[in-house]
């Protein structure tokens, strides 16, 4: 009709889920912000297309999935005669599109190397009141919601829980791209199942076997892909790259890097600064993944041998030997190798830290103490997935999985000694 905006429907072909729809002119205005496109620039998996070459897929990809997930569950509920009204909707796929957004390079792996005692949570939101700003308080909903202040609780639980849109389509997404078929979900038969119950996001106790086919694909999916030991071995040299830049920069030392990496290569912004100047929040906004990897190829060129020697062999995927164990590693070991890497490398012992990496990485498939996933039962009882199940060992499942890992170049005499 003359006079009416006409709005947006956005049509994206997607190779997970085919064509996803973006409805009407805020999230489409959302979508098209450049804090939202940046998102195009940082990979899902950081680094972990050194292991599986196909890896490539980015968080703009994964943010438009969860959506599109959202939107079927809304559907769903809405079915069971559950109220959710037209500008909660609005809320919760803008809450599921921006819930990544605060994430910087390389997504988790470089997430405490830029900015100290910020989370990407903490980051999201920030931006989520950025773009509030900007567009006139249209996103309060989305925003009351992410912080599950909400009236209605379970809102927030599409989003973030053990059982959410973010999880359903990153094990799904992440299994597609890496080929690892152990990770694969029913993410149709688990929506379907979704239903309300006491202000509480529950499963209808038929989708029990979908479930326990979730917990278990995405345990497994945490040992064979995301700590994958050749991925870590990787995530490392990176996270040693930057430490080395910055103590560089912060010495004095001019370092080729684009303007807004220089600002984080210059200065450890805290939380406070973040919250008092907005100009921090700009500046992360510029960055991502291409930042950070064409100054590793200058730098692999370095007059500073550590420098020069990390980033040639992350360049060049001459990646170090990562040792993964149940238990500690014996200092007797460690210190061996330590001393190895100094005589060779002719490092300090301070410096020996860049090539030499002990750290513990730990993961539970299903916490029954944090946000249950709950079964509805045929007479309304809600029932914890672990009292339930007849097929999982979930004291076993639910217990947190503690592994040690050792880094160092492959180059390093590594025979065990003894005290």
């Amino acid at each position: 009709m003359e006079g009416d905006k006409i709005r947006k429907r956005k049509i994206i072909n997607d190779p997970v889920y085919g064509f996803i729809t973006l409805p009407g002119d805020l999230l489409s205005d959302v979508l098209e912000h450049p804090f939202f496109q940046r998102l195009r620039r940082i990979k899902q998996l950081g680094l972990t297309h050194y292991v599986y070459p196909s890896a490539q897929h980015t968080r703009f990809q994964h943010a438009l999935g969860a959506m599109h997930l959202m939107s079927q569950a809304i559907e769903v509920l809405r079915s069971k005669d559950h109220l959710i009204t037209g500008q909660e909707e609005e809320g919760l796929l803008l809450a599921i599109l921006l819930h990544d957004i605060g994430h910087g390079p390389y997504s988790h792996t470089l997430e405490q190397s830029l900015v100290k005692g910020l989370t990407h949570e903490d980051l999201s939101l920030m931006f989520m009141d950025a773009l509030n700003d900007y567009l006139e308080n249209r996103l309060q909903i989305a925003i009351s919601i992410f912080r599950d202040d909400y009236p209605k609780r379970f809102l927030h639980q599409l989003v973030s829980s053990q059982l959410d849109m973010d999880r359903l389509d990153y094990l799904t997404r992440d299994s597609f791209f890496t080929g690892v078929a152990e990770g694969v979900i029913n993410t149709d038969r688990i929506i379907k199942m979704l239903n309300i119950a006491d202000d509480e996001l529950v499963v209808d106790m038929k989708g029990i076997y979908s479930i326990e086919k979730f917990i278990i694909s995405r345990r497994l999916m945490y040992w064979q892909v995301y700590f994958h030991k050749t991925v870590m071995a990787a995530e490392y040299i990176l996270i040693n790259i930057l430490k080395r830049a910055k103590f560089l920069a912060e010495n004095g030392m001019v370092l080729f890097a684009t303007p807004a990496l220089n600002m984080f290569l210059s200065n450890t912004p805290t939380k406070s600064d973040f919250l008092n100047d907005k100009e921090w929040l700009v500046n992360f906004s510029m960055l991502d993944d291409f930042d950070i990897f064409a100054s590793i190829k200058v730098w692999k060129d370095h007059t500073d041998p550590i420098l020069s020697f990390l980033c040639n062999s992350l360049i060049n995927r001459h990646l170090f030997k990562l040792e993964i164990r149940h238990e500690p590693f014996e200092p007797a070991y460690t210190q061996f190798v330590r001393k190895q890497a100094a005589r060779i490398f002719n490092l300090s012992e301070y410096e020996t830290s860049y090539f030499v990496t002990e750290e513990s990485v730990a993961n539970n498939a299903y916490n029954p103490n944090c946000d249950k996933i709950n079964l509805l039962s045929k007479d309304h009882h809600i029932i914890d997935i672990s009292e339930a199940s007849d097929q999982l060992n979930i004291p076993i499942i639910s217990t947190t999985v503690r592994k040690y890992v050792f880094c160092y170049p492959k180059n390093l005499e590594s025979d065990r000694v003894t005290e």
